[in-house]
């Protein structure tokens, strides 16, 4: 059977060891056979790499209680390093920004400039290092934005025929061998996004065929609307006859890649369930497909839970918020299906019931961050309906708005009929999130807490405070004339 590999994307949200403690179970209990553990810059890199360390970057010693723990629950652990796009936690770094493709852009890395081919090397070294034991390693290498167009670049393709396809498979391959080196028996996986404008003959020739192993993803709820799709070179494409140009090129093994979060939208605060039960429903119908494909095997599926889109990005759903739906993904995956069966051994496993078209699983819950999904919920339901209604009622729109705060000038009678009101609705808010940033400290670094309050309440908080502080600021004037002063 293939392997079921739910990933972990740490390049934010990254969650605290004790609440994987919790999770690893559960994964195991749902079809997970491994974790995917992206780890961008919640590695504890060491020397002159040290400075691309978070500050809530895991220990060694984490790491050790991690591989303790997904051994305890029987999962294998594949641990993903970026080696050519997606580098911007290197770049961004004054140190590393020589290294740049394109010098006003921290994305990808000039595979050209000997330094960039050392770096990735120590980087690989030392996660190779703290996974000894890793039968699979992930270097990424997807999204390789402004490939070519760094002086070293184009004068290569100038004298190679233009050949973006061998300038980037040179430095795949040279990445690669050096893994391999390292670690004979361990198997390299890459995302696939980059192979596919190259032709086969080059695929082959390169080596790259020897050395890793492609990682097909696609993450849209209708898929089975490519079926048809003649254009190879949109990601848009005919999966069928991508795994047949794979399989035509030499590749002895593919995998895929699904998704069960983090796909739907940037800034995304709740994940919709039927987006990625769809998903995952058409990928078996592709996973069913593999027949027609002899020569080549299907390895596993990877689930990806994105956090964010990029290092800059902000955070999509934390993944408390995603456990219903990688749950129904998981159970989707195993039984080949999404029946009655499948719905009835979640909703046991997680203590909720599952409600696929209003996106929510309901009841109390009993999975690990189960508070922290209703608490998420309640503030995307309710928080801003109810502070757009306040705004709306009569007396606010009509003697408190913008100008009048301002300068000071408004009816203290008018004011009298909302400011108890708004006092409550501010107090029962405060008291909600302060009681929702203690359970998601319990979960997640305080950067990550930080940041999902600023992306997803303090907007409306700040707004109800402010109000609030008008309103009494401006009640004690007793109606005197415009006045910026007080």
């Amino acid at each position: 059977m293939p392997l079921r590999i739910v990933h972990l994307d740490l390049k934010g949200a990254a969650p605290k060891v004790k609440y994987l403690e919790q999770i690893f179970p559960l994964l195991a209990s749902l079809g997970a056979n491994g974790v995917l553990l992206e780890y961008e810059d919640m590695f504890p890199y060491e020397g002159d790499l040290k400075i691309l360390r978070s500050p809530h970057a895991y220990s060694v010693e984490d790491i050790e209680k991690i591989k303790s723990m997904a051994n305890l629950s029987k999962l294998e652990l594949i641990p993903l390093v970026q080696v050519f796009g997606h580098l911007e936690f290197v770049l961004k770094h004054k140190q590393y920004a020589p290294l740049r493709e394109v010098n006003e852009f921290p994305h990808s890395l000039n595979p050209l400039d000997q330094a960039s081919v050392a770096l990735v090397k120590e980087m690989v070294r030392q996660v190779l290092d703290i996974h000894p034991e890793a039968k699979w390693f992930h270097i990424g290498a997807d999204e390789v934005y402004g490939l070519g167009k760094s002086q070293d670049s184009l004068s290569w393709l100038n004298s190679h025929n233009g050949d973006g396809g061998k300038l980037y498979l040179n430095h795949i391959v040279e990445i690669a061998r050096f893994v391999r080196k390292m670690r004979p028996k361990t198997r390299v996986l890459q995302w696939d996004d980059m192979l596919h404008n190259i032709n086969n003959s080059l695929l082959h020739e390169s080596g790259v065929t020897d050395f890793t192993l492609p990682v097909i993803w696609n993450y849209k709820s209708n898929m089975d609307t490519l079926a048809t799709e003649p254009d190879i070179k949109t990601f848009l494409i005919c999966l069928g006859k991508l795994i047949a140009k794979y399989e035509a090129a030499g590749f002895k093994g593919v995998w895929f890649a699904s998704a069960y979060k983090g796909t739907s939208g940037r800034g995304q605060q709740w994940t919709p369930l039927d987006h990625h039960l769809q998903n995952h429903l058409a990928w078996i119908k592709v996973m069913k497909s593999m027949t027609q494909y002899p020569s080549i095997k299907l390895q596993g599926i990877m689930l990806t839970g994105w956090q964010r889109y990029s290092h800059y990005a902000v955070l999509c759903e934390i993944f408390p918020v995603g456990i219903p739906s990688l749950a129904i993904c998981l159970q989707s995956l195993k039984h080949g299906s999404f029946e009655v069966k499948a719905k009835k051994e979640i909703e046991f496993k997680l203590g909720c019931e599952i409600q696929v078209a209003r996106n929510v699983c309901e009841d109390s819950g009993a999975f690990p961050g189960a508070q922290v999904y209703y608490r998420v919920w309640h503030i995307h339901t309710h928080l801003q309906k109810e502070v757009d209604a306040f705004l709306k009622r009569r007396f606010i729109r009509e003697v408190f708005g913008r100008y009048q705060r301002k300068y000071n000038f408004a009816d203290p009678r008018a004011i009298g009929f909302f400011k108890e009101e708004l006092k409550i609705l501010l107090e029962k808010w405060e008291a909600y999130i302060n009681d929702f940033r203690v359970e998601m400290e319990d979960i997640f670094f305080s950067d990550t807490v930080e940041e999902w309050m600023e992306e997803n309440v303090n907007t409306n908080l700040d707004l109800l405070r402010n109000l609030a502080q008008d309103a009494d600021r401006i009640v004690k004037l007793n109606g005197q004339p415009k006045s910026l002063s007080t």
